[in-house]
């Protein structure tokens, strides 16, 4: 069950379960309640071709960035999230090494559906350089109660 009263426990407990995020070198903060932020540096495992990364990373990352937002924000009445859907574009390519920087906010908070958008951004390993946009995405998810899983 969820820690319901603490958003903070719960999100601990999230990053606990959540396998995928711990497998991509994932990392996750919560400014507030219906924001999220993930950061991950792109690997070698990650690539489709010499240098550049797959664009299954990107939206793998993409649907985590979205989903987080909704999720905290329905971690607040003890509720989880499913995608529905989401949307990607992508915008530039990816490279080895490169610092990713997943920025997702819930646009839109209904009875069953949330809505979420978010940005990825790419700096190259270790550069001062200002951060790009390589992609944009928008969700949907399905916000249903937390008693319905065993976590």
């Amino acid at each position: 069950m969820l820690p319901a009263d603490n958003l903070a426990a719960a999100l601990a407990h999230y990053n606990r379960i959540n396998r995928y995020g711990q497998a991509n070198g994932m990392e996750l903060a919560v400014p507030a309640p219906g924001q999220a932020e993930y950061r991950m540096v792109v690997r070698d495992e990650h690539l489709s071709s010499p240098g550049v990364a797959h664009g299954g990373v990107l939206a793998g990352l993409m649907d985590a960035a979205l989903g987080a937002a909704a999720l905290s924000l329905a971690f607040t009445t003890n509720e989880l999230v499913s995608t529905v859907e989401f949307k990607l574009n992508y915008l530039r390519p990816v490279l080895l090494g490169d610092e990713l920087r997943a920025v997702a906010q819930v646009t839109h908070a209904g009875q069953s559906l949330l809505v979420s958008s978010a940005t990825i951004y790419r700096r190259p390993a270790g550069s001062a350089a200002a951060e790009v946009a390589v992609a944009q995405g928008l969700g949907t998810f399905n916000r249903y109660p937390a008693a319905k899983r065993q976590l």
